[in-house]
């Protein structure tokens, strides 16, 4: 990635945010960090600077659209400008839709991983098209199939995929593009333990463990670069689940079996 280019990160305190910072703190960029958890974004924020990166960080709630608003303008007004917009912050859930005893959460989890992209977009938008930049968007291989104990979710991440697809061909011409991210499990993240059960509160720590199937930090980051150095459209991770939404509209019924049996091991 060229240096000097500004990156803005939302969900940089930790996860995968995190590790995207540090991977373009190397690389030389210029970074606006943001994200709820404080403490975990000057923890990111010191780990690059000790790479070398000028660093801006902005507390506060995507889910906030002054919040998203103050984000950008003070990355615009330290750095003059803004190249990438990487929207990772989300949050997940773990419950049955009939037991659920907070219906909250819903609403919760629309505005972090829905309205949360669509605030950061709209302020950094006009920002982007100057710079012929580009939104990288971390979303998730549910965002075309349903997954059980994940209603909300899902129903955040499909709505996540309409509106990119919607956007892109608006910004036809504009010199800015889109990359939808859409990895599998991921290794090394809070999203399980700070996802919403049942009762409307973060399930914690579990015993179980992720899949073979799951993704390190460190490969879906590689990934994620390589595809944006190529102004790719969409990643799926790992490669081999970009068929699992052709299967879906040729026969649902072997994809949802499989799925549920996923799923159900992974239930604590």
């Amino acid at each position: 990635m060229p240096q000097e280019k500004t990156v803005i990160i939302t969900g940089a305190s930790s996860g995968l945010g995190a590790s995207l910072a540090l991977e373009f703190a190397k690389a030389g960029a210029n970074l606006g960090l943001f994200a709820l958890d404080e403490e975990g974004l000057v923890e990111t924020a010191a780990k690059c600077r000790e790479r070398g990166a000028r660093v801006l960080t902005v507390a506060g709630d995507v889910g906030r659209p002054e919040d998203c608003e103050q984000l950008v303008e003070d990355t615009v007004s330290q750095f003059g400008g803004v190249d990438y917009l990487i929207a990772c912050a989300g949050v997940s859930m773990w419950a049955k839709f009939e037991e659920i005893e907070d219906v909250s959460i819903f609403r919760k989890l629309m505005e972090t991983n829905y309205l949360g992209i669509v605030n950061c977009v709209y302020y950094a938008l006009p920002h982007l098209k100057v710079r012929s930049g580009m939104i990288v968007a971390i979303s998730s291989i549910q965002g075309k199939i349903g997954v059980p104990f994940h209603t909300g979710y899902v129903a955040s991440k499909h709505a996540v995929q309409g509106f990119f697809e919607s956007l892109r061909a608006e910004l036809s011409g504009s010199g800015v593009d889109v990359l939808t991210v859409l990895p599998h499990w991921l290794r090394g993240t809070n999203l399980r333990k700070s996802a919403f059960g049942k009762d409307g509160s973060a399930m914690g720590a579990s015993k179980k463990k992720h899949s073979k199937e799951s993704i390190s930090l460190e490969a879906c980051c590689q990934a994620i670069l390589k595809a944006m150095e190529k102004r790719k459209r969409e990643l799926v991770i790992p490669s081999k689940l970009k068929l699992l939404p052709w299967l879906n509209l040729i026969n649902p019924g072997i994809v949802a079996f499989f799925v549920k049996g996923a799923m159900e091991q992974q239930d604590r």
